[in-house]
């Protein structure tokens, strides 16, 4: 766990930010900003926090209705960043259509989520969140005929993968991250959710099947359904330890919404094992966004004493701008302790033990028939890491 230099939480300029961090600001609100207002803000403190968590442009939008409170100079930062997101959105907005018409000639079935269509979809315009990439779900199957295509198109791996271990990567991994001349990491296909030791086998065929379709620059494009799309993110937001609060505004979007089943969400989360995460995420929308606990699951998330606990620690930590590295021994802990059921956990050590990955293959470069000694190599690798 890695401590910033200033890890005391600035709280006036953190309270600040959750109260001009939503959509759609109600009177009560804006009054609350208003008195924030009234005392001294460190102003460069405020625009760094709203770079860190993602949500300079709500934090634009909202400030600028009450501009009379609010030196010039920040106004003007704030609406430098705005029309940089902008044009990034515009940018990739053009280049995942060009994407998706190549996909969608070669006969190519990708979801596309995240980044401009949950902006376009779930914010009603695409100005309003930031967008840096382009994420794509994709069939196993399909992932070595997307490589291609993409690479037409200018678009490299970022990750060198041998063409011997190709088959292998895709088996054992999760998803593929693409370079183009205009940027690094500006395409990123994945064929699951998380790496496989994270022990959550989400249905993506099913997720397929209950894609729906969605408008983007008056373009029909599949995106996943807000049931699985509240899951997804809040299985995203986990594994970087909720450390955005954009991550957060998203499952409240979502939530406003209102057209989720929750019977379905609950039953999925039971059979995964992630109700803890679910209830987290709830909880911190709730203590962070002051967003509505769904009545439906309300009682689910009262009886979750450990839900609570964790929630407590971690709104402290997201406000102190903590953040975890995800190769360390104590984030590989916190990971297991999210999971409710013993079985998981086990699942989780066997499988981040023995699983190889890039890592593995960049290490040591065996021969086909030798593959399965990428398991001892990964072995290896951790017990000198974890050493240290």
């Amino acid at each position: 766990m890695n401590h910033p230099a200033q890890t005391a939480p600035a709280l006036l300029e953190w309270n600040l930010l959750l109260a001009a961090s939503s959509l759609d600001l109600h009177d009560d609100r804006l009054s609350h900003i208003r008195s924030l207002l009234k005392v001294p803000v460190q102003w460069d403190s405020l625009l760094r926090m709203a770079d860190q968590h993602g949500t300079s442009s709500l934090l634009y939008q909202n400030l600028a209705r009450i501009e009379n409170a609010v030196p010039s100079a920040v106004l003007a930062s704030l609406l430098q960043s705005y029309e940089r997101n902008i044009r990034k959105t515009l940018f990739l907005t053009r280049e995942l259509l060009r994407i998706l018409d190549c996909l969608d000639g070669l006969g190519i079935e990708v979801v596309a989520y995240k980044g401009i269509v949950l902006s376009e979809v779930y914010y009603g315009d695409m100005a309003l969140r930031r967008s840096g990439d382009m994420d794509l779900f994709v069939r196993k199957e399909d992932v070595s005929r997307i490589k291609s295509a993409v690479r037409d198109l200018g678009y490299t791996p970022r990750v060198f993968i041998p063409e011997n271990a190709e088959r292998n990567y895709i088996d054992s991994g999760y998803e593929w991250t693409f370079d183009s001349p205009a940027g690094k990491n500006l395409l990123e296909l994945q064929w699951a959710l998380q790496p496989r030791f994270y022990v959550v086998d989400f249905d993506m065929d099913g997720m397929f099947q209950r894609a729906v379709a969605a408008t983007v620059a008056r373009r029909r494009v599949k995106t996943p359904s807000p049931d699985d799309l509240l899951l997804i993110l809040s299985l995203h937001a986990a594994k970087h330890v909720w450390g955005r609060l954009i991550w957060l505004c998203d499952i409240a979007q979502i939530l406003k919404l209102g057209n989720v089943n929750w019977d379905w969400i609950q039953s999925q989360a039971s059979q995964l094992g992630i109700e803890r995460i679910l209830h987290i995420t709830l909880l911190l929308a709730n203590r962070l966004l002051e967003t509505a606990i769904p009545p439906q699951i309300e009682n689910a998330i009262l009886a979750d004493k450990a839900a609570h606990a964790f929630t407590g620690r971690i709104a402290v930590s997201i406000a102190a701008g903590v953040t975890y590295e995800d190769e360390q021994l104590s984030y590989f802990r916190l990971m297991m302790s999210l999971r409710e059921r013993r079985m998981d956990r086990v699942r989780f050590l066997s499988r981040l033990t023995f699983t190889p990955g890039p890592g593995e293959w960049e290490a040591v470069h065996l021969p086909r028939r030798l593959f399965p000694f990428y398991r001892i190599v990964r072995l290896a690798r951790l017990a000198s890491r974890f050493s240290r």
